[in-house]
């Protein structure tokens, strides 16, 4: 969680700086969540993101470098710098990507475990692989949620909807723009549990994921949760954070999932204050690097620009001599006049 919160205020002031550019939303006080669902799963298991996607993606594996080296745009991020802060994606580690637009990743996710259950069913090679898609509140009342829950469910697909309810969608307060707020409760309505869980508690929400996912790897279906959670920042880094009450945005800041998971590892007698400054130094210097890497790292050559956009690359008309048409210098003589 320390590693997802360092990377974040560092994203923060990289961007300040000019390193970074377009949206950019950071993930700060929702960390109980990414780490109390994926860090039980095996490497096989998918994990399906949205626009605030850096720390699903540490918490899936990816080296910090590489998401860092993504947001500086450089041939050394996870999508050789054409995918950006909205558009983690690393087939290594099972990240299907973060998607711009709210509900874009739920089909993409639905149909992530649909293949491990075809491959389990069908093909029978003992296939246990489960699917997690992430998505915020503004997303539940988006069709394709609705869709996918019911194709979930009739097809008892092995995944896990997680809604991580930080209140907000932008500027508009979950109450005001959801007849029914519990969204636990739309589970149950397409005949798959519904679970509401404090998502500010990394230990009750990896409870509550280590029955939704076990569920899901003993082919039972899928499982929707609804982490109530808040996020310390801004809807993204160009928003000023005004329209939120400042007394709720305190309160929820005495409520920091890092600062609670310290306490109880002190209180507890897991820890003491030396393995936790030798902790943060560990991460401090992971996320140091992070950005030394990228600094050192190239810009994508200009051919790149047409890369993986069809799957016939002589829709860009390679020359003879191998190179895209692109790269002529005569390239864009007359786009004016058309």
């Amino acid at each position: 969680m320390y590693l997802g919160r360092a990377f974040e205020d560092m994203c923060a002031q990289m961007y300040y700086r000019g390193k970074m550019f377009g949206f950019v939303h950071l993930y700060n006080g929702q960390e109980a969540v990414s780490t109390g669902f994926i860090k039980l799963l095996k490497k096989e298991d998918c994990v399906v993101s949205t626009y605030r996607d850096h720390v699903h993606a540490l918490s899936k594996g990816v080296p910090a470098r590489q998401v860092m080296s993504e947001l500086f745009g450089k041939t050394t991020g996870c999508c050789r710098g054409q995918g950006g802060s909205m558009h983690m994606f690393s087939k290594e580690h099972n990240v299907l990507g973060g998607f711009a637009f709210i509900g874009e990743g739920i089909p993409v996710a639905t149909g992530a475990a649909f293949t491990s259950k075809y491959k389990r069913e069908v093909l029978k090679d003992g296939c246990d692989e489960v699917t997690l898609a992430f998505f915020g509140d503004g997303t539940c009342n988006n069709g394709q949620f609705f869709e996918c829950l019911n194709m979930a469910a009739l097809w008892k697909l092995p995944i896990i909807f997680v809604v991580e309810n930080n209140l907000w969608a932008i500027g508009m307060s979950h109450l005001r723009s959801t007849s029914d707020p519990q969204i636990w409760k739309k589970g149950p309505a397409f005949g798959m549990p519904g679970v509401h869980v404090d998502g500010m508690d990394v230990l009750k929400v990896r409870e509550v994921a280590k029955e939704a996912v076990g569920r899901a790897r003993r082919g039972e279906g899928p499982t929707l949760v609804e982490c109530e959670t808040y996020r310390f920042r801004g809807h993204s880094l160009a928003d000023p954070d005004e329209l939120r009450d400042p007394a709720e945005k305190a309160h929820y800041a005495t409520r920091d999932p890092i600062t609670a998971l310290k306490r109880y590892l002190i209180e507890n007698n897991l820890a003491n204050e030396g393995d936790m400054k030798a902790i943060d130094k560990k991460i401090d210097d992971i996320v140091e690097e992070s950005v030394e890497f990228p600094d050192q790292s190239s810009v994508p050559a200009r051919s790149q620009l047409l890369e993986n956009v069809f799957a016939d690359p002589r829709g860009f008309e390679i020359r003879p001599d191998g190179k895209y048409r692109c790269e002529d210098p005569k390239f864009t003589e007359g786009t004016a006049q058309v």
